[in-house]
């Protein structure tokens, strides 16, 4: 994985288990690409379940967090640089025990890698994951009004635009293309957040970050792009590159990545 120009890398990837990825050449891919921050989501692991070959990086400070459901949903942070401060969750007792938000402060952002829930298992999934979507925004602004641009990774588990799934017209009463999940996304942009993939590839079609993998999907590349970089807007005069790396295995998903200066 390289970037146009030189600078910061910020890579996001939903791994779908660590230990399951590990053991797909993860940490060679890792140890390859060297960004200055990787954010994982849906690492599937409990604290008592860490080892050091899973947390022990060259050059890398690890964080994790863990759903207190076994098995479940968590989120990790690795870092080259110590960031000032690491925070776990919203503050949101609701959504906070499911292991879905690492916050890192660093000198000149603030970086929020998230794990969004899922809404289509049921209609009370559905609720949760739009209170979820409403509680971050309220958090993510007040943490932009203390005066530091914020980014936001992760699998937001919403395509945007028809552009953003093979199979738009199909999907349109599937949760992760509704109209309301989709609307909470134009409120985002709305309030001032730049989603950096479509900034550097505004019209670009069939670049996906999720396939079903039982249907062979990804074969076929009939995805959703699920898993995004978004910026407060002030931050936009720092970017270098924004891509989707389709290329790499091992997961449902692929990474995506944000550079910086």
């Amino acid at each position: 994985m390289s970037s146009r120009k030189k600078g910061r890398q910020l890579v996001s990837w939903n791994v779908n288990g660590i230990r399951a990825v590990a053991k797909k050449g993860f940490y060679d891919w890792f140890a390859q690409t060297q960004p200055f921050v990787l954010g994982l989501q849906e690492t599937k692991i409990s604290a008592h379940q860490l080892t050091p070959d899973l947390t022990d990086v060259p050059g890398y400070v690890s964080y994790w967090s863990h759903a207190e459901r076994p098995g479940y949903s968590g989120t990790a942070l690795f870092c080259r640089e110590k960031p000032l401060k690491v925070t776990e969750g919203l503050g949101v007792p609701e959504f906070d025990t499911e292991g879905r938000t690492l916050v890192a402060e660093f000198d000149d952002f603030v970086l929020y890698n998230i794990y969004f829930p899922n809404g289509q298992r049921s209609d009370d999934r559905l609720d949760y994951k739009l209170r979820f979507y409403d509680a971050f925004l309220e958090v993510f602004n007040r943490r932009r009004a203390q005066g530091k641009p914020v980014i936001v990774c992760g699998d937001l588990n919403t395509a945007h635009h028809p552009i953003d799934l093979a199979r738009p017209k199909a999907n349109e009463d599937v949760s992760g293309f509704l109209p309301i999940e989709r609307a909470w996304m134009d409120k985002l942009v709305g309030e001032g957040y730049v989603d950096t993939f479509r900034h550097f590839h505004p019209d670009e079609p069939d670049r996906y970050s999720w396939w079903n993998m039982r249907s062979r999907a990804r074969e076929r590349n009939v995805g959703w792009r699920i898993d995004y970089f978004f910026t407060s807007s002030e931050l936009a005069g720092a970017y270098l590159d924004a891509d989707i790396h389709d290329s790499v295995q091992g997961s449902d998903h692929c990474p995506v990545s944000l550079t910086l200066t």
